[in-house]
């Protein structure tokens, strides 16, 4: 997601137990509307997600579900959802037990989820998008379009959406963030007493994510039972009256959120301190690697950048800003028009990915699901792709070869796996992306840029990636980082160049570099336009 966030996190600590609320398993008297599991355990053959997990969803509260990927959360709530039956214990509704054999079981108990990944009918209408299933009929049972233009008008101004989604797009012309909407629109027709959102920000602008929080807040004040799941901690203590986190498919505790802190919560979530995620030796050579000077594309214009080896070089900015669409142009995915790309010395193509790559420069590209894996291949295969001349002989992949790098590289970035046989859909999103990683730390690029590498990633992966990071640093590659998030941005980075309408508006070194100066460069075409004649900023 392509928005600023200010740093919450300045509170005073706490002790761990103060804010620590008592579980309580249900009653009679718990109120309608509420929700729950109890006891829940989960298996899938050998494998245990959950572990006799007691946890309630009281209506009217917003409560936020944490942990690190493979905690259990996915498992959790698609138990509340009919996906998955509980191995023992079961599912509450209203403090009672209730058996959801299917999806069709707990919404007609009123539970409702807006998933991570939408799923969007391509060839229809966002109103029949909405309203698939429900669609309203004349007598001669054609669709009623006037009902469905008023209903779909009707919900829109309702849930604050009426200004960011035309009802009239086509499925298949939705931008992400546009799909999430409709996602959440669909899940709000019908009653529901219990909503869950899982990681429903990651595509959404700062104005789409301000509706957003409205809604919810919304739903939570007219009873509603809110469960939020989220990595990002400055929209947990947003949002949420409390916090439950998971960790390995057990409960780690339930704390307020209004007396708890960020390090309490990264502690029951991983089990340790990580106050020294972004510590790293500074190893910036001045050795010039990549020399950019005046690219122009359709998206960005007058581009000038230049990173040198062991160097990280930040890109921040708004969402629209041109961040990720300069970094598919240097990778080549992407026309130049004017301006030359130079990696140590040799003038790269435009609009050759391969002639790129084969020059020592990788990408690491936003959407690493749409974009960068092959989901339904193994580890293995997703590893070697971008090395595979290397492992032939005559016109064979040696396999024992291939092998030996996927366990190398999945090894040392300590992929969480069976197997490298593992298909690459059924890892985790902090996983995912480590794959991604192994597959151009294989390729030993001179020029590695990361694309949002830590969205939708808990915060020991994230970590781990930042030690990655460090880790290339050291060896002398050149990294650019694109991050939405100024905290990973300002902890990362040797410099910060900021983007504004597909401009660099501005160059930060590390001592100068704050959230508020980056925020001033990320807008200044929106401040100066706000300024009268004679007026200063």
């Amino acid at each position: 997601m392509s928005r600023a966030q200010p740093n919450p996190y300045s509170r005073p600590p706490v002790r761990r137990d103060r804010g620590r609320i008592p579980h309580r398993p249900p009653t009679d008297a718990t109120p309608a509307g509420s929700a729950g599991v109890h006891q829940v355990t989960k298996r899938f053959g050998a494998v245990q997600a959950l572990g006799g997990v007691t946890l309630d969803f009281p209506a009217g509260q917003v409560t936020a579900l944490m942990g690190e990927n493979g905690a259990g959360k996915s498992t959790l709530l698609k138990i509340l959802t009919g996906d998955h039956q509980p191995t023992e214990g079961h599912v509450l509704i209203d403090g009672r037990p209730l058996a959801l054999s299917s999806p069709t079981d707990a919404r007609r108990a009123g539970i409702r989820i807006i998933p991570q990944e939408p799923e969007i009918i391509p060839h229809v209408s966002v109103a029949e998008n909405v309203y698939a299933g429900s669609l309203p009929r004349t007598t001669g049972r054609r669709l009623d379009r006037a009902e469905l233009r008023r209903r779909i008008t009707t919900d829109l101004t309702r849930l604050g959406f009426d200004k960011v989604l035309d009802p009239d797009l086509l499925g298949s012309q939705l931008t992400p963030a546009q799909r999430q909407l409709v996602e959440i629109l669909r899940a709000l027709t019908g009653e529901a007493k219990v909503i869950a959102f899982d990681e429903p920000t990651s595509s959404l602008s700062e104005h789409e994510v301000d509706a957003l929080f409205a809604l919810i807040r919304r739903l939570r004040d007219q009873g509603v039972a809110v469960i939020y799941v989220s990595h990002r901690m400055q929209e947990i203590f947003q949002l949420a009256d409390r916090i439950a986190v998971l960790r390995d498919g057990t409960l780690a505790g339930i704390q307020n959120a209004a007396t708890t802190t960020e390090g309490d919560l990264v502690r029951l979530m991983v089990g340790r301190d990580l106050t020294t995620m972004f510590s790293r030796e500074h190893v910036a050579t001045d050795r010039l690697v990549l020399d950019v000077r005046g690219v122009t594309t359709d998206a960005v214009h007058d581009i000038d950048l230049q990173i040198h080896a062991g160097e990280v070089v930040g890109l921040a900015g708004l969402i629209g800003a041109g961040r990720s669409e300069l970094a598919l142009a240097l990778a080549g995915d992407l026309p130049i028009h004017t301006g030359t790309v130079t990696l140590d010395g040799q003038r790269l193509p435009s609009g050759d990915p391969g002639a790129v790559i084969r020059a020592g420069l990788g990408l690491a590209p936003e959407e690493r699901k749409a974009q960068a894996l092959f989901l339904h291949r193994s580890i293995r295969d997703n590893t070697s792709t971008v090395v595979l001349e290397r492992l032939r002989r005559f016109r064979f992949v040696k396999r024992a070869a291939e092998r030996e790098l996927a366990q190398e590289y999945t090894d040392r970035l300590r992929v969480r796996t069976p197997s490298i046989e593992h298909e690459v859909r059924k890892l985790s999103g902090g996983n995912q992306q480590k794959v991604v990683l192994a597959r151009w730390l294989a390729r030993k690029p001179k020029v590695l840029i990361l694309d949002e590498p830590t969205r939708g990633i808990d915060v020991g992966a994230k970590a781990e990636i930042y030690q990655i990071i460090a880790d290339l640093a050291k060896e002398g590659v050149a990294v650019l980082v694109i991050s939405s998030e100024l905290p990973e941005v300002l902890g990362l980075a040797d410099r910060i160049l900021v983007m504004q309408n597909g401009r660099i508006t501005g160059e930060l070194d590390r001592a100068h570099a704050n959230e508020e100066a980056i925020l001033n460069l990320a807008m200044a075409d929106d401040i100066a336009a706000t300024l009268t004649p004679g007026a200063s900023a």
